[in-house]
């Protein structure tokens, strides 16, 4: 629930606000029709109106920026089959009353100011109209001197968004200044009329003055006008303003955890400080206790996650508990912090299916970051430290830790000649818990000239820079004799990127595209230079401080980097060429592109590891293709394709159709096993009965999502490991939508150990949600989302947004 929105017996407030407006309305026309001496006996305007005079505004919804916030001042026009007044005592508008003042509508078949009593009384089928609410009453009576007021049988409304009640009355009471209301058995529902699913009610509702929050006594929640449950005392909000109190409770059922029943609690400790409290009972696993601290400072701002759990009755561990602190903040403008620390209590506190948010995980690890950063119109300048607690049964992990690493980046632009200049520079500390691993600490330097120009059709970009690096190695007990214990190593770089970007107009089955043909070629040169000293991931399988290797697809192709990090810079003699198309609309927008590109050694490089084979004198052939058919059907599709080995290194394709709620996503995936291995560390396991032979990746998936009917929708999603033709997972849901509530159904069965050779063991989940719709605010009972009615989300692969 967001800590600002309305509670949803807020709006039901609102009708003690609009009841006074309509009495001091009443007495407006009263002074105006006095001010202008417009007194008569038996006086009739006999208009002549349709059998409904407003059906103009019934339901009706006018947006909030068009509503005049000045209403009380505008001009008044009433209308009444007949008006009669005597000065000094009353004034009787009565036939078909209707007063309209802006965006609002008042109407009654009778309306009364009596004098000198200030007394404004409105009978018979009254109805109010506001653009945004509308309600009808018995009868409204309101005190002018005293600002009273009073409205009997009240049924509202809400016309621009679902929601509607009744009261039986309504009261607004004046104290020393201060406005009082409550409402008497008063109701709210976001149900059309006639539906009686659900709705809340309250037998009392008392609001005092301007508080941010209203009290509710003898609340209940009714399903079919039967009570599900009861509280003798509620306090909800009833303005944007934060406030004290319990949020909406959660209930869910899933086969791991069994039903689960949250009741978050919110503390608003100040303006920029608050804590939720949230107690989630698992009738398989016990109590989990978790809480949230938020803050904002002049510092920053951050927030403190922590949960706990006594005992898990599902597993050997006793006191669970995982922690979070994450800050980020801008201070003097030039100076940013970010601090990301997360601690658990136990290696399997993420794989034993309790949810939780604590934390970022990567490569089985959890994540323990800190950055100081001071930015400047030419420096870039960060101090980090990156730990992280490994989630491994013997408590250590592999990968490096950086205790610190200070980096810095100095830029100055137009040197003259058009040069720019760039230096990045840094100073890092290397460690890990692996003995079989060195550690280090590295100094390194990477000045670079660049000459960029370009024309509307040609760009070319000149660039020179020299990469220098100095390490101080420990080899412990690594046994790794090459290493050396000091080592600087200077390689320098020369690269020539140049582009055309040709256009013409065409026409393809009479509909007419503009194509662009854009050519790219680059030269790229990188000394040799000898590194075997150096722990990187070239010379030592699983090597590196902080480098492993680089996709070549076809941006890929045109980087000064075969590597990531500093650890190994891949020497080059080359040239890589390639070219883009591209169709647009008549709208400009991309319907097909298609890029192909290569590169061509001139200097062989080294294939280490591939049994002596001869250096080959060109890369594979890296393609890439995109296609979108009048948004329904899309196509992405990339492929390294590798000539001389007649062999297909890595691709994936994606095929979708989409219409409205209806959609099908197969996909396939496919890396081959030399290339695992040669550049990664093939992890599947050695296929029984061969020697050292291991699978690639082969994935078939297919999701498809569709609506049965206008209320129910289902979504499935399948994947198939193909190399041992069984299935990696399944899930399958439905969701069936009424007006106002919701309710979901999913399945979902995976392998535990996807990476075994022969996986047989498969774990389960059912999941069940219940969510009330149209409530600003409202969590759902259960676990749901807004895809479109579906209970599993939906991921477009056609852009980074999933």
């Amino acid at each position: 629930m967001s800590l600002t929105s309305h509670s949803l017996l807020a709006t039901m407030i609102g009708l003690a606000i609009y009841g006074p407006a309509m009495a001091e309305d009443a007495t407006s026309l009263h002074k105006d029709i006095n001010n202008k001496h417009a007194v008569a006996e038996d006086q009739s305007t006999n208009k002549a109106i349709t059998n409904d005079p407003l059906a103009m505004v019934r339901g009706v919804c006018i947006a909030p920026k068009d509503r005049k916030e000045d209403t009380n001042n505008l001009p008044i026009n009433i209308e009444a089959n007949s008006a009669k007044a005597k000065n000094k005592h009353q004034a009787v508008y009565t036939g078909d009353v209707i007063v309209k003042q802006g965006t609002r509508t008042i109407a009654a078949d009778k309306v009364t100011l009596q004098q000198p009593g200030n007394i404004v009384t409105a009978k018979g089928n009254v109805f109010y109209h506001d653009g945004g609410i509308e309600m009808e009453a018995k009868q409204l009576q309101s005190d002018l001197n005293t600002k009273d007021s009073q409205l009997d049988d009240a049924v509202y409304r809400m016309t621009c968004q679902a929601g509607r009640g009744e009261a039986e009355q309504i009261d607004k009471r004046n104290v020393d200044g201060t406005q009082f209301y409550k409402m008497k058995d008063g109701t709210y529902t976001t149900c059309p009329e006639g539906d009686k699913s659900w709705r809340f009610a309250a037998g009392s509702l008392e609001r005092d003055g301007e508080s941010p929050f209203a009290d509710l006594y003898n609340a209940r929640f009714e399903v079919l006008d039967v009570p599900v449950f009861y509280l003798p005392w509620l306090r909800v909000p009833v303005t944007n303003e934060r406030m004290t109190g319990f949020l909406y409770p959660t209930l869910s059922y899933g086969s791991r955890n069994g039903m689960e029943y949250e009741a978050p609690f919110y503390w608003n400790i100040a303006p920029n400080y608050d804590l939720t409290l949230t107690p989630k009972y698992m009738n398989h696993r016990g109590l989990q206790t978790t809480a949230e601290f938020r803050y904002l400072t002049d510092f920053g701002k951050g927030h403190l996650i922590g949960e706990y759990m006594g005992r898990d009755k599902k597993t050997d561990y006793d006191k669970r508990w995982g922690f979070q602190w994450k800050h980020s903040g801008i201070i003097d403008e030039n100076w940013l912090i970010n601090i990301d620390y997360s601690k658990v209590s136990d290696y399997k506190y993420f794989d034993s299916g309790l949810d939780s948010s604590i934390g970022e995980r990567e490569d089985n690890n959890l994540l323990q970051t800190a950055e100081v950063s001071y930015r400047n119109a030419n420096w870039d300048t960060m101090l980090m430290v990156r730990d992280f607690q490994p989630l491994t049964e013997s408590g250590q992990g592999t990968q490096y830790r950086l205790m610190p690493q200070l980096s810095s980046t100095y830029y100055r632009n137009n040197l003259g000649y058009g040069l720019d200049f760039k230096m990045p520079m840094s100073i890092s500390k290397f460690d890990n818990d692996a003995k079989n691993k060195p550690t280090a600490d590295r100094i390194t330097l990477e000045p670079a000239l660049t000459l960029p120009y370009a024309t509307p059709w040609w760009s070319v970009t000149t660039q020179a820079k020299v990469n220098y690096a100095h390490y101080n190695q420990d080899k412990k007990e690594s046994g790794l004799t090459d290493l050396k214990d000091n080592v600087d190593r200077v390689v320098p770089e020369f690269r020539v990127n140049s582009s055309l970007y040709f256009e013409r107009d065409t026409s393809i089955l009479g509909s007419h595209y503009t194509q662009s043909l854009e050519p790219q070629i680059q030269y790229l040169y990188i000394k040799d230079v000898d590194q075997k000293g150096i722990y990187n991931p070239f010379d030592y399988v699983g090597g590196g401080y902080d480098s492993t290797r680089l996709q070549q697809d076809y941006y890929g192709l045109f980087s000064d980097r075969t590597y990531s990090g500093n650890d190994y810079i891949a020497p080059a003699n080359q040239f890589t060429i390639g070219a883009s198309t591209r169709y647009f609309d008549e709208d400009f927008k991309e319907r097909f592109s298609l890029s192909v590109g290569q590169i061509f050694y001139i200097d062989k490089p080294v294939n280490k590891g591939t049994d002596n084979k001869e250096a080959k004198s060109y890369s594979a052939t890296a393609v890439e293709t995109e296609f979108n058919l009048d948004d329904n059907l899309f196509l992405k599709s990339s492929m390294q394709y590798d000539s001389s080995e007649n062999e297909i290194q890595q691709g994936s394709t994606t095929v979708e159709y989409r219409n409205g709620k209806v959609f099908i996503q197969p996909s396939y995936r496919y890396v081959s096993s030399d290339y695992l291995t040669k550049y990664v560390n093939n992890p599947n396991p050695i296929i029984p009965g061969t020697k050292d032979k291991r699978d690639g990746i082969s994935q078939l998936g297919l999701s498809v999502g569709f609506p049965v009917s206008d209320s129910i929708d289902v979504k499935a999603d399948y994947f198939q490991d193909m190399n041992v033709n069984k299935m990696l997972e399944s899930k399958v849901g439905f969701t069936y939508r009424s007006a106002c509530w919701m309710i979901g159904l999913s399945y979902n069965r995976y392998a535990k150990d996807p990476l075994s050779q022969d996986f047989t063991e498969y774990d389960s989940n059912v999941s069940f949600s219940f969510s009330l719709l149209g409530l600003q605010g409202m969590r759902p009972f259960g676990k749901s989302s807004d895809d479109g009615g579906n209970i599993l989300s939906y991921g477009d692969p056609f852009t980074l947004n999933n």
